[in-house]
């Protein structure tokens, strides 16, 4: 007889992490209203040691959720606004001439901690993004000709604003690259509305930052990303992956296709989307469902389809479309 059972065992514990997954989401709802899918990636984004571009119109809670998710963590969390006047010194920190040692002494600045915001990351000049740059990529700081590592973990969730572009300096395509994900949130809808209105007519003067409690500690994070790095990619998937990159580089609608650090972006995303459902395996929808954050900052509409409204979103779900999907 047949067994239709299709309950089955994984090779690697992954009940923890899931409840974990759980819990932060459960914190941040206690506050925030919706975005659970803007929720979901930054928890992946936490798990596989990438950063975060959010972009959205103001006062859609951009800032908030991304300062509660901060807090969720048992780290701690700098937040530095972004200014057209806004010098590397002020983001990395400076030589101070210390008069009783008669030396110089290194003070930190404030990229120096575990989950950083940056409010505005498209206010600040080329100087200071470059500053940025190789604490990003590099997960350290080089002042006066001395390398100062970051302690782990390391996040930067960077948020920019769509619309207000005066005043404002175009990200280079070699710093989006770092990013491992652009968010876009989008407005609630008026149910989600009506729920946010009446939340903030019961909390009455309450600060909504006390209600959440940090859930995962450091320690536990770091076997969390260890047990990720154990779940099963089979080949056919390996390929899967490069040739919806491939199409990328050379579709009539793109101007600019996307690298191959893109690639491996897509198949540690779809990894920490496999284990935080509980499975051990990767199936071509986890791939799927990182295709969009992973690339619409990747990838550059030709100017043509950019006047005729068409967006990179619509572009990255007709590729993946285009691919077959191994069996």
């Amino acid at each position: 007889m047949e067994n239709n059972n299709l309950n089955f065992d994984n090779r690697i514990p992954l009940e923890e992490l899931k409840n974990s997954v759980t819990a932060i989401s459960d914190e941040l709802s206690k506050v925030i209203v919706g975005q659970h899918n803007f929720i979901e990636l930054l928890i992946v984004s936490l798990f596989i040691d990438g950063h975060v571009l959010i972009e959205g119109v103001p006062g859609i809670a951009k800032t908030i959720t991304a300062k509660l998710f901060a807090k969720t963590l048992k780290t701690n969390f700098s937040r530095i606004q972004f200014t057209p006047d806004l010098m590397p010194s002020d983001i990395l920190g400076t030589s101070v001439f210390n008069v009783k040692e008669s030396e110089f002494e290194y003070k930190k600045g404030p990229i120096f901690s575990n989950i950083i915001l940056i409010d505005e990351i498209n206010r600040a000049p080329a100087k200071t993004q470059a500053a940025l740059f190789e604490t990003m990529e590099e997960r350290q700081a080089t002042v006066d000709g001395k390398t100062y590592k970051m302690a782990s973990p390391f996040m930067v969730l960077a948020t920019q604003n769509p619309i207000e572009q005066e005043g404002t300096y175009a990200l280079p395509e070699a710093q989006l690259d770092r990013f491992l994900f652009k968010i876009k949130v989008d407005y609630p809808s008026v149910d989600e509305e009506v729920q946010i209105i009446q939340t903030h007519h019961e909390r009455k003067s309450n600060n909504p930052a006390d209600d959440i409690k940090p859930v995962l500690l450091p320690k536990k994070l770091t076997e969390f990303k260890n047990i990720i790095h154990e779940v099963i990619v089979e080949e056919k998937l390996f390929k899967y992956i490069a040739e919806i990159i491939a199409k990328t580089r050379n579709h009539p609608h793109l101007y600019l296709g996307a690298s191959p650090r893109a690639s491996i972006a897509a198949m540690h995303c779809a990894k920490a989307f496999a284990a935080i459902k509980g499975r051990d395996f990767v199936t071509p929808e986890d791939v799927k469902k990182a295709l969009v954050p992973i690339l619409n900052h990747r990838v550059i509409l030709t100017p043509e389809r950019e006047m005729e409204g068409m967006t990179t979103e619509s572009v990255i779900k007709m590729i993946s479309e285009s691919v077959e999907i191994p069996r």
